[in-house]
């Protein structure tokens, strides 16, 4: 018995000397991992790989690791993005905290995307490298990325502008480094239009959000677009020349001091003179950008922003055919044109960011900008025109109109911001307060005669009157109080499964001078990654925005004997509107390669809606709050690598739109009722030296109806718009045959072909009458089909 128990105690005893030595040889690897900035780097892996041990941090960029312990343990940290980094401990015991700092790639041509960052909030991070050699009609490759996104539309290749889920082009927030910035204010065509304010070259990062965004982003009620400019680490630069323009890119860096310049120059005459409109185009562009930050020391940053830009367009029409309707009913316009039109936009922008870090965790900014305009629209043209019937080979209506305008406006925005934010365990504070100050001169006389058949129109026996006249000289001066608190909260749920929570609250208010309106817009959004799998995120979001009124949307019209003069109602109220967003994101794997499903569906309900016409890209409003109204739908996305090493995409929107004017119901006139787009990039077989870019767009017509006329006769739809351009680039010197020493990086050449299939997708539409006092819609059409040769060199 007593050998029996002996036994007994001798096991025990080596059975704890085994549990303390097991014990002993094992540790606990815990800590943070940050970006140079200290922010938490989310999702890095945290691997060690001789032990077959792998973790990834939490939203909070926080990980624990249970390893044994050995002479040496290597462990590496990683991220998409970011140099990976290794750390080796030796003879680790007990508890080891890390806090590793990841550095960020040097350039996109070193980063190998194998996961996307996770989206916690409602706005999505877009890629720039998506947006460099693909075929361009505009040369702004950040709007015509933009425009590829679910919600988003575009019925013109030639403009930049966008419709975000059912709101005009003038609900569309931008922001470059924290500063809210301005577009001209006449252009109303999209061969007008210019270059806009984003150079692409100078691009780091793009966060883009269709509907329930942050309360930091300003009164806009449909999108928030926020670009970061990079700064550069090392002397790099870019040209680029093609039959559309050439740009040009110098970056410079340095311990304290680092800058950007960029200059930028397009001309679409090659483009325009695919249009129906024959005649002489003058089209030039020029843009210059700076970029320079100074670091004296680890408390101090000084950034400035300067933008120039000069807009000329001038065009003198010659002659136009174009021939609609059916197979039954082939009717032709013939018109020959005197006179010409010049059109001038002059902009400066400039903005100083001078931030000071108060400890490690919290910095406060002083943020001034200033943007001024100088714009100019005149023409005199006249044009007599010849309407036949083809099927019947007779004349049906003649006549001559003449359209007249003479519309000068100076505008002036200046901002001035006190920035504050504080991070603290699971919580990221930011609050601001601006001043903004407008001034707007406009002086603006436009009219249209037309005569069909000897006949002014419209006829009235005892007096000429025109079917257009309007008059507009008025001024504005005005200041804006704004401001908002926002915190992003981060936490996770106990047990031994986890889910990942990110809420992000605040609310943001205005204050205007001119009508003493005061608004608040309380808005929140919540990120929850399941714990029954992290391959998935729900997203929910809602708010109340406000669309405070510019100056377009102040202009009031009221008709005497003919005569529309346009005051400034002082009465005039921001639009409202609610939105409620449900999503989810959905990553996996197929065929070894990386996906992203994506599904958004909205609501959005409208009150105090100033309603509006567009014509071409020229939105008229109303200038009065007559209107509610809501839009809903439906967004679907699928991302990732449709080829392997290359990211394509493809989008999918159902819209609904309504609004009631006077007891009536009628859709929105950015009512596109279903969208679809595919951006595909692939490789030829054998090489990554080829590279081909493919877009596909199919688009429901919008609402359209006679010009001049209220939103009642808006009882048409244009044709649905379809579009597909592709583009092949081949990288000629550069890439992973490049020597060391070489004195450049990359050297591509690309022929785009634009308009592929020769689409005539319909613009607008000019009204004309026949001796029987019908009205016809004569479509006008967009660009044709053109081949483009772009050359880009990379140092």
């Amino acid at each position: 018995m007593k050998m029996q128990t002996r036994r007994h105690i001798i096991l025990l005893v080596a059975v704890m000397l085994c549990g303390i030595i097991a014990h002993a040889q094992s540790f606990t690897l815990a800590g943070t991992v940050v970006d140079t900035e200290g922010k938490p780097v989310e999702f890095a892996t945290v691997a060690c790989a001789s032990q077959a041990k792998v973790t990834m941090t939490d939203l909070k960029g926080r990980f624990s690791l249970q390893l044994h312990s050995a002479d040496s343990v290597v462990v590496r940290f990683s991220m998409v993005g970011y140099k990976a980094k290794q750390r080796i401990l030796r003879r680790p015991k007990g508890k080891q905290t890390l806090r590793v700092v990841l550095n960020p790639m040097e350039s996109l041509d070193e980063v190998v995307v194998t996961e996307r960052r996770r989206q916690t909030t409602q706005s999505e991070q877009l890629d720039i490298k998506d947006a460099r050699h693909q075929p361009s009609t505009t040369g702004n490759a950040v709007e015509e990325l933009i425009q590829q996104q679910a919600g988003v539309s575009t019925h013109n290749e030639m403009s930049s502008q966008y419709n975000v889920r059912g709101g005009s082009f003038d609900e569309n927030s931008v922001y470059i480094n924290n500063i809210e910035v301005y577009r001209p204010f006449l252009v109303r065509s999209g061969q007008q239009e210019g270059l806009s304010v984003i150079n692409p070259d100078m691009v780091g990062g793009i966060q883009f959000s269709s509907g329930g965004f942050a309360a930091k982003y300003g009164d806009k009620m449909s999108s928030a677009l926020d670009i970061t400019y990079r700064q550069p680490s090392k002397t790099e630069a870019t040209a680029s020349a093609s039959l559309l323009g050439a740009s040009a890119y110098v970056g410079m860096g340095g311990k304290r001091l680092s800058m950007s310049h960029g200059i930028r120059y397009k001309t679409n005459k090659y483009l325009v003179g695919s249009l129906e409109t024959n005649g002489e185009y003058k089209p030039d562009f020029f843009d210059y950008q700076t970029y320079i930050c100074y670091r004296p020391d680890s408390l101090w940053s000084i950034d400035f922003i300067g933008n120039i830009s000069e807009n000329h367009y001038t065009f003198q029409p010659e002659n136009r055919e174009t021939s609609f309707g059916t197979l039954m009913d082939v009717k032709t316009f013939r018109v020959y044109f005197d006179g010409w039109e010049k059109d001038v936009f002059r902009t400066f922008f400039g903005a100083l960011d001078i931030t000071r870090r108060l400890g490690r965790q919290t910095t406060l900014s002083l943020l001034a900008s200033a943007f001024y305009t100088k714009e100019q629209e005149t023409y005199d043209i006249q044009g007599q025109y010849w309407l036949d019937d083809v099927n019947k080979n007779s004349n049906i209506g003649v006549g001559t109109y003449m359209e007249h305008a003479r519309n000068y406006l100076t505008g002036k925005v200046g901002n001035v911001k006190m920035l504050v934010k504080h991070k603290a365990q699971k919580h990221e504070l930011e609050a601001a307060l601006a001043m903004k100050f407008e001034n707007i001169e406009e002086n603006s006389r436009e009219y249209e005669m037309r005569d069909s058949s000897g006949y002014s129109i419209p006829h009235t026996p005892d007096r000429l009157d025109l079917i257009y006249s309007l008059r507009s000289q008025n001024s504005i001066s005005s200041r804006r109080l704004e401001g908002y608190v926002m915190d992003t909260y981060r936490f996770a749920s106990s047990g031994e499964k986890t889910s990942f929570f990110t809420l992000n609250y605040g609310v943001r208010f205005s204050h205007w001078s001119f009508n003493g309106e005061t608004t608040v817009s309380p808005r929140m959004s919540l990120a929850i990654v399941p714990a029954f799998s992290h391959d998935v995120t729900l997203r929910f979001a809602t708010g109340l925005y406000y669309q405070a009124p510019f100056y377009k949307e102040m202009r009031d019209t009221s008709t005497v004997n003919g005569q529309t003069i346009v005051t400034l109602n002082e009465n005039i109220k921001s639009q409202q509107s609610i939105h409620l967003v449900a999503a989810l994101d959905y990553r996996f794997k197929m065929l070894s390669r990386q996906f992203k499903l994506t599904t958004e569906a909205y609501y959005k309900r409208f009150h105090n809606l100033i309603p509006y016409n567009i014509n071409n890209v020229k939105v008229t409003y109303y200038g009065q709050n007559l209107c509610n109204g809501y839009a809903a739908g439906l967004d679907f996305k699928l991302y990732g690598e449709f080829v392997p090493g290359t990211d394509s995409w493809l989008t999918f929107s159902l819209m609904k739109t309504n609004q009631k004017l006077g007891g009536m119901s009628m859709p929105l006139p950015t009512d596109q009722r279903y969208a679809l787009n595919l951006h595909f990039t692939d490789y030829f077989p054998g090489t990554e030296r080829w590279k081909m870019t493919l877009r596909l767009a199919f688009a429901d017509g919008l609402p359209f109806g006679p010009p001049h006329s209220g939103l009642e006769r808006m009882l048409f739809r244009a044709p649905a718009y379809k579009r597909a351009d592709i583009g092949l680039s081949y990288l000629v010197a550069g890439g992973a045959s490049r020597k060391q020493g070489q004195w450049y990086r990359n050297v591509w050449i690309a022929a785009d072909c634009l308009n592929l299939f020769g689409i005539n997708n319909v613009n607008s539409y000019y009204w004309v009458t026949d001796v029987n006092d019908n009205q016809y819609a004569v479509p006008n059409y967009l660009t044709g089909r053109r081949f483009n040769v772009r050359l880009t060199l990379e140092l």
